[in-house]
């Protein structure tokens, strides 16, 4: 069930308020019928998170994931509590009233809380990714990442690759060695300027403060 890790921190806030009688996981929690759904959508049978699944296929790739996506953004709440519709077992999410262990969510992760809620409505990157269908498990796959954990240059690179195309196409018109992406400082994680769930940072600014360069996608400067 990794591609659906990014509902980790979006709880179910339909009108309807929450069934005690319905199993965890389960969509009739808080949706009696099935308006919620698209006109065209197929008949429904199964009334859980896992039974959707049937038809719209985890993945964990790099990649965007709508059906992943657009769900959590849907759920989104400020006080959201991620186990409505998750497990979490030895850093692994599963779908409540599915297959995997049962675990719970505590205090110590409130960072998971916050990230996802950023990713969900945020101007950053986290927020960037969120409005192009790119879920949590886009970027950090099925794993629980630990607090302060940056992503790999090869999962970047999937989506933002190869290397040497992205560094052409962020070639300044004007003066085209002053690419970061193409930097003196030879291969230098994405992360070290692109940052997700905080504000980006040009660092090439702090030694190169004349440079005329293009705000970095959810930077401050």
């Amino acid at each position: 069930m990794n591609a659906l890790v990014a509902l980790a921190a979006l709880a179910l806030v339909a009108a309807a308020p929450p069934r005690p009688s319905a199993p965890a996981g389960s969509c009739k929690q808080c949706h009696p019928s099935w308006t919620v759904l698209p006109k065209d959508h197929p008949p429904v049978k199964g009334t859980t998170l896992a039974a959707c699944l049937g038809c719209h296929k985890p993945a964990a790739d790099a990649k965007p994931d709508a059906f992943s996506a657009r769900l959590h953004r849907a759920h989104r709440a400020p006080d959201a509590d991620c186990t409505v519709c998750h497990t979490l077992s030895r850093g692994r999410f599963g779908l409540a009233g599915g297959k995997q262990p049962i675990g719970k969510l505590t205090e110590g992760d409130a960072p998971l809380r916050r990230a996802a809620a950023s990713w969900a409505g945020s101007t950053l990157l986290d927020g960037a990714h969120a409005k192009a269908d790119v879920s949590c498990a886009g970027c950090h796959a099925g794993e629980l990442p630990e607090t302060g954990a940056t992503v790999a240059n090869d999962r970047c690179l999937a989506c933002h690759g190869p290397a040497d195309a992205l560094a052409k196409a962020t070639e300044p018109a004007v003066h085209p060695d002053r690419n970061p992406h193409h930097s003196h400082l030879g291969e230098i994680d994405c992360t070290v300027c692109h940052h997700a769930h905080a504000a980006s940072e040009n660092y090439c600014l702090n030694c190169h403060p004349k440079f005329e360069m293009k705000k970095l996608p959810g930077a401050e400067r």
